[in-house]
């Protein structure tokens, strides 16, 4: 026949005395539970919405994908702008691997609502030169109207991006619609989508390379050419780029993976996460003050408890284990509710966003491990001063 230890208390018998005080004072509990479930859900959510997000925008760029490549002029060994050769597009579309080859060339032209508008308040809007298929080089489509047309493109017609609408009050396309570019009006047939991977076209307004080298004194000279190229061969066409749109000065030529520097971008959000979380600590920090008061309230309260249960023959680790154990789980259930808190939150604001929901278990895991750890830290230096009371002192009425 075994024994147990004396002064030993079993798994349930222990969650049974830490949970009395929490029993017989379940306001004074669950308001200092909420100081943690605060704390816990403001890191779940910030951590979950980070993930959700960034998984938002890998779904996003994998749907338009990540075979675009994008050449522009570099500097030259002066410190001036490059200029790409007139001919890169069709030097470009004979690498065997390129799917497809479009261009935009920009112009000096400034775009307005009217020629009454200052030329100051250009609001950043730039005047490009296109062919015509860009929008399916770079997975974008036409929002309203129509896209230029070999017809079109010899005209002085136009077609917005979409901030490029917005900033110049065009919503939709009626006719005669028309813009003031270059000091002569231009027809608008379209607005575009916004460009995910392409994001200086939504602020441009396109027009025809021929249109742009009759009306706009365009030399013809891309600026930018947007190569889609086949997916596994992606990396070997990047590497000859350079040297077949400007095979003269190829250190002149910059080529760029759009998909890349998004999900750079991306990566550089998550460094606001650093703040929020600091907020969500210092949240978490203030319930572990209330879990702490809480505690040394209940001491004080409980006086006549513990010294029954030393004169019973409770040891002080029993004392002990008791109130850190019922400052632990004060502190655990705050947890816990938070951890549900903050994924909620998430999964609701994902599926406005159109997101995946993601919550990491480092999330959620290290929600609920600072949460036990800031109890066992609050409920600590109470447990030891219920320990130290003799029952005499315990029982005297004060």
């Amino acid at each position: 026949m075994t024994t147990s230890a004396p002064g030993l208390l079993y798994p349930a018998d222990l969650a049974r005395t830490a949970s009395v005080g929490l029993r017989t004072r379940r306001m004074r509990a669950a308001l200092s539970a909420l100081g943690i479930a605060i704390g816990v859900a403001a890191m779940v959510a910030v951590l979950g919405l980070s993930a959700s997000s960034q998984a938002g925008l890998l779904a996003e760029i994998d749907k338009l994908g990540t075979n675009l490549l994008k050449v522009s002029p570099g500097q030259q060994l002066g410190g001036g702008d490059a200029e790409l050769p007139v001919e890169a597009p069709s030097m470009i579309s004979r690498i065997g691997t390129v799917e497809t080859v479009q261009s935009t060339g920009k112009t000096d032209a400034m775009a307005y609502r009217s020629p009454h508008i200052p030329s100051i308040n250009t609001n950043s809007i730039t005047v490009n030169a296109t062919s015509l298929d860009l929008p399916d080089a770079v997975r974008t489509t036409v929002a309203r109207g129509r896209y230029l047309n070999a017809a079109t493109a010899k005209q002085p017609v136009a077609v917005l991006g979409s901030a490029a609408a917005s900033r110049l009050g065009i919503a939709e396309i009626h006719p005669g619609a028309r813009i003031w570019v270059g000091g002569q009006w231009f027809y608008i047939v379209g607005i575009l989508n916004s460009a995910t991977l392409t994001p200086e076209l939504d602020a441009s307004v396109l027009v025809g390379y021929p249109a742009a080298q009759k009306y706009l004194h365009f030399d013809g000279h891309p600026s930018t050419v947007y190569v889609r190229a086949d997916t596994d061969q992606v990396a070997d066409v990047q590497g000859v780029l350079a040297a077949t749109a400007n095979p003269q000065n190829p250190d002149q030529v910059s080529v760029s993976k759009p998909s890349a520097a998004l999900v750079a971008r991306a990566a550089t959000k998550s460094a606001l996460n650093g703040l929020f979380l600091g907020l969500g600590a210092v949240a978490l920090l203030v319930g572990g003050v209330g879990v702490a008061n809480t505690m040394v309230i209940s001491v004080l309260e409980r006086r006549s408890e513990i010294g029954l249960r030393r004169a019973l023959g409770a040891t002080k680790g029993n004392i002990r284990i008791q109130f850190l154990s019922e400052a632990v789980l004060l502190a655990a259930l705050g947890g816990v509710v938070g951890v549900a808190l903050g994924v909620v939150s998430t999964a609701v604001f994902a599926q406005v966003k159109g997101w995946a929901t993601v919550v990491p278990t480092l999330a959620w895991g290290g929600g609920l491990g600072a949460a036990v750890a800031i109890g066992a830290i609050a409920g600590l230096l109470p447990a030891l001063r219920a320990a130290r009371m003799q029952p005499t002192e315990a029982l005297r009425i004060s």
